[in-house]
């Protein structure tokens, strides 16, 4: 069998970022950068007031104290947005709001509450250094500097500075278009009724949540029947547009219904391997049609698909994206043990919880099938257990893939703590 790494490693090896394109700023949330990108201009563009006081030449008040003030004139006001020519006068003053240019021979500016605050004669009460209150031209960016690099996903942040910087467009790549495809004659879409030996389609719909999750546009191209005409008429119509494809079911070892395995061996790259994974043992992938579409085909039981996307589909959805990714895990202690199969990475669905030092913990959650999903959506992530473990032993220590952010994690336990404090305090 093929290892989790040896799997993930020649799936990442044939993927190749989807073509830059440029798009306007107000569309780039969200999408990665596919060059650098330097200021055209200083930023600050101009030195500028960095709160509301008087715009003066500090060595005018130098030596200045509460008991020891100094009266200048003031020559005038300058508001934000100010686009005048403005000089300073020896021994005068500029009442000046935030974020309005300083007048030229002027360096530096007097908080409003070290004054008097009057709009004619002001009292200066404490003396400032050169410098003082003021945002330099160019302190922050300079002109011609890289102000974001290639691989960098654009969030808000970016945004502001793009904006900042008077950049209007970029070059990016970004939200891919995936497609998903379900498949046995067994699946029902959910909303209608399911006869005798059918079941509602679970996979279909968390792909998409999944693929929506990493930031991507998704769709559920339909529910395929085990016909292996149909399957490959399917398939290679989203070749056509799809940046990448998502196929569950149909992928088993010597199945006689096996029609995806079936339909897509010999063609384009397309491998199928047995992984030493559990769940999620049975893997294909290969790049297809004229336009080397990657796909991927999993298993068909939920856990085993829940599974496959974390650990292959999240880091090839990056890369085909031109993102930067590693994946995160936590360190956590083991609060009640369980079996892991000999040789086969395992990824066992846990809770998080806190221990009395305040670590991560963890304790399993859902039964060990694949296929059983109760206990899913209580999970908070995925205990990595390498291949040579086969007890994972109370106060033993884990890996946790999380499987929901971590700030959302982070609340629920705080509240629980908040909860369990409270507890023993009426208890008390």
């Amino acid at each position: 069998m093929t290892s989790v790494a040896e799997h993930l490693e020649a799936v990442l090896a044939q993927i190749s970022p989807v073509p830059a394109r440029t798009v306007p700023l107000s569309r780039a949330h969200g999408l990665v950068l596919a060059e650098d990108v330097t200021s055209p201009v200083d930023l600050p563009r101009f030195a500028n007031s960095a709160m509301d006081g008087y715009a003066v030449r500090a060595r005018e008040i130098a030596g200045v104290t509460p008991e020891e003030p100094r009266v200048l004139p003031v020559l005038g006001d300058i508001p934000a947005g100010d686009g005048r020519a403005l000089t300073h006068r020896d021994f005068h003053a500029w009442r000046i709001l935030t974020g309005a240019p300083v007048p030229d021979g002027a360096d530096a500016v007097v908080r409003v509450e070290d004054t008097d605050g009057h709009p004619r004669e002001v009292m200066i009460t404490r003396a400032v250094e050169v410098g003082a209150n003021v945002r330099a031209a160019g302190e922050d960016v300079r002109a011609g500097s890289v102000i974001l690099s290639a691989g960098t996903r654009i969030g808000p942040a970016q945004v502001a500075v793009l904006a900042s910087a008077g950049v209007a467009e970029v070059r990016a790549t970004g939200q891919l278009s995936v497609v998903v495809l379900s498949t046995g004659d067994e699946l029902v879409p959910v909303g209608e009724p399911v006869g005798p030996g059918q079941i509602h389609d679970s996979n279909g719909p968390m792909l998409i949540a999944l693929a929506r999750a990493a930031g991507h546009f998704a769709v559920h191209g339909g529910h395929l029947p085990d016909d292996e005409k149909a399957i490959k008429a399917e398939i290679e119509h989203h070749l056509g547009h799809a940046d990448l494809v998502i196929t569950s079911g149909g992928v088993s070892k010597g199945g006689s219904y096996d029609a995806v395995k079936s339909v897509l061996t010999g063609a384009g790259s397309m491998e199928f391997t047995e992984v030493d994974m559990q769940p999620g043992k049975p893997q294909g992938f290969g790049l297809l049609g004229r336009r080397k579409v990657p796909v991927f085909t999993l298993p068909g039981n939920p856990v085993s698909v829940l599974v496959s996307f974390e650990v292959f589909v999240r880091p090839a959805l990056a890369a085909l994206a031109g993102q930067r990714y590693e994946a995160v895990t936590l360190p956590a202690v083991v609060l009640e043990g369980w079996s892991s199969p000999e040789g086969r990475q395992q990824y066992h669905r846990v809770r998080l919880s806190r221990d009395t030092s305040g670590a991560y913990a963890v304790a399993p959650v859902g039964g060990p099938g694949s296929h059983l999903v109760g206990g899913l959506a209580l999970a908070d992530g995925l205990a990595v257990v390498p291949a040579e473990v086969t007890d994972v032993a109370t106060g033993s220590r884990v890996s946790v893939l999380p499987l929901r952010p971590l700030g959302e994690i982070e609340a629920d336990l705080a509240q629980e703590q908040d909860r369990t404090g409270s507890g023993q305090q009426e208890r008390g």
